[in-house]
């Protein structure tokens, strides 16, 4: 009970309970049990559910595609796939929630692989939540439930469990492979792990730094160019700080000194949040040196300057009707909630929005944001029915809970439709934005006018979508000129000149951010962002 109690804290924590603001969702264990659920058994993962949860877990529908996103099935039925990442053959790996399997997916082949875990306990369930591949062909990846972490050999297909210290409460989380050790966060353990990763299973020496904030959580870690860790401390709805643990002259002190453990304190600096950060699950460093944090109870994404020691909110897309439905009319501020984040070799900060249903591209230079859409939704994670017990078709979530960079592929799982599925970055877009300018000024009080031509670059097809208008804070306001529209409809090769205000409130406060301007249609969403100064 203490697992699953566990679990359920650390979903919450997550984003994973609330779909939007006053939705909630019933998971196992959140929700009083049935006396007696049906439950049919069919030798098959989804015996770990009663027959009324299986259309929610073990996925609604077939694995769909658009021009930009190919999705495939997994052959067994109900796997809950979640952590996932790719070799340096392009092998795809994932690891399954609901059997404690580790996978193999061959693009070239697009053919799965599973590979039965002799030591997994009979109807054993864990969010595995953090995997990485090791240069030596292992796959590492964490298990919350049982405390562990484990090692797959792919050369002679062997599993290896480590025990993970877990004294209180704890949850490894993410992981990394780093050199010559493994970096683990403790979730709910409040702790930042190192392992050493020749350790025989027999033998496992961990060091566990505890982190400077007490009684917080310590969520995703990044790790820059001169070895620092960089992670988050925060407390549920109340904000935190960012923290730079200097690993290097941490170890190299402590092996001068012979002291198992020194002063954390001596080693790191913490940076106060900003009030508008409450849940930076996500963090990764570009290779420019900034700090990037996704933030989950929002619909927002940040950027943190070293240098000078500055914050910088970015916006997403407001998520498509079709994720979330609003049958109930409940709804009133959708949000996308964007989850992990990490970057690839063109200096791209990649997210997922997991409320959106998006995988989401950001380029820092073209100050541009790409966000698509993954077709596949379960409709049993949103508020699609309409009350009359039956499913509204393409409305819900496939809870893309994790994502893998290679190349100009993005590769994610879909923890609730069984799915697989591949982003093809590559791709040309429909659309292009074209800004009157980038930056703008404004004293409080001020409007100003701003247009901005939105083309087609289909070669084959009517283009149609909504416009995005969205600022970062609420004292600065977009509206369309009058004879303006939000929807739209290009032809081939048209374009399209929108006319817009952009104005700030009396008690707008001094400062730079951020409004997205583009275009959203089914599939895919293309942004820009104007830079306004408010003097």
């Amino acid at each position: 009970m203490k697992k699953q109690t566990k679990g359920i804290l650390a979903f919450a924590f997550l984003g994973g309970i609330m779909v939007t603001s006053g939705v909630v969702i019933a998971i196992p264990g959140l929700a009083p049990d049935e006396d007696n659920p049906e439950l049919t058994i069919t030798g098959t993962p989804a015996d770990n559910f009663p027959d009324a949860d299986r259309p929610r877990f073990c996925g609604s529908g077939n694995a769909q595609s658009t021009d930009f996103v190919t999705e495939y099935s997994i052959p067994t039925e109900c796997t809950n796939p979640l952590a996932i990442v790719t070799d340096y053959d392009g092998n795809v790996w994932f690891a399954q929630t609901n059997t404690g399997k580790l996978a193999k997916f061959d693009p070239k082949t697009e053919t799965f692989t599973e590979y039965d875990n002799p030591t997994w306990p009979q109807n054993g369930r864990s969010m595995m939540w953090g995997i990485d591949y090791a240069p030596d062909g292992s796959v590492w990846f964490t298990d919350e439930t049982f405390d562990s972490v484990w090692k797959f050999s792919t050369i002679d297909e062997r599993y290896d469990r480590l025990g993970y210290p877990s004294e209180g409460d704890s949850l490894p989380q993410r992981l990394q492979v780093d050199g010559s050790k493994i970096i683990i966060n403790d979730f709910t353990g409040n702790k930042l792990t190192f392992l050493d990763p020749n350790q025989s299973s027999d033998d496992v020496n961990y060091l566990s730094i505890p982190s400077p904030v007490d009684d917080s959580v310590t969520a995703d870690f990044t790790v820059d160019a001169e070895n620092n860790v960089w992670f988050t401390n925060w407390l549920f709805q109340q904000g935190g700080v960012l923290v730079k643990f200097n690993q290097n002259g941490y170890f190299d002190s402590v092996a001068n000194s012979n002291e198992q453990l020194l002063p954390l304190l001596d080693f790191i600096e913490i940076y106060q949040l900003p009030v508008q950060l409450l849940t930076p699950n996500g963090a990764v460093v570009s290779d420019d040196g900034m700090i990037w944090l996704a933030d989950t109870t929002s619909s927002s994404f940040f950027s943190f300057n070293p240098v000078t020691e500055e914050f910088t909110q970015y916006v997403t897309a407001t998520p498509l009707l079709s994720t979330y439905g609003n049958q109930t009319g409940v709804i009133k501020t959708p949000i996308s909630r964007p989850y992990w984040i990490d970057s690839d070799d063109q200096g791209r900060i990649i997210f997922n929005e997991q409320n959106a249903n998006n995988i989401s591209v950001f380029d820092p230079k073209s100050q541009s944001l790409v966000e698509y859409h993954i077709p596949s939704k379960n409709p049993y994670w949103g508020d699609c029915d309409p009350g009359t017990g039956l499913m509204v078709s393409d409305c819900g979530l496939a809870q893309i809970f994790d994502f893998a960079v290679d190349g100009k592929k993005i590769w994610f799982t879909e923890w609730v439709e069984n799915n697989i599925g591949v982003v093809d970055t590559s791709v040309p877009l429909p659309f292009e934005i074209q800004l009157d300018s980038e930056t703008m000024s404004l004293s409080p009080g001020d409007s100003k006018e701003f247009s901005f031509i939105l083309s087609s670059k289909s070669s084959d097809k009517v283009l149609g979508g909504t416009l995005i208008l969205s600022p970062t804070r609420d004292f600065l306001n977009v509206e369309l000129a009058e004879n303006d529209s939000e929807s739209f409809q290009l032809v081939t090769g048209s374009a399209q000149t929108i006319h817009t205000m952009i104005s700030a409130s009396d008690d707008a406060i001094t400062g730079e951010y951020k409004i997205l301007i583009g275009t959203q249609s089914s599939d895919i969403a293309v942004s820009k962002y104007v830079t306004v100064t408010i003097e």
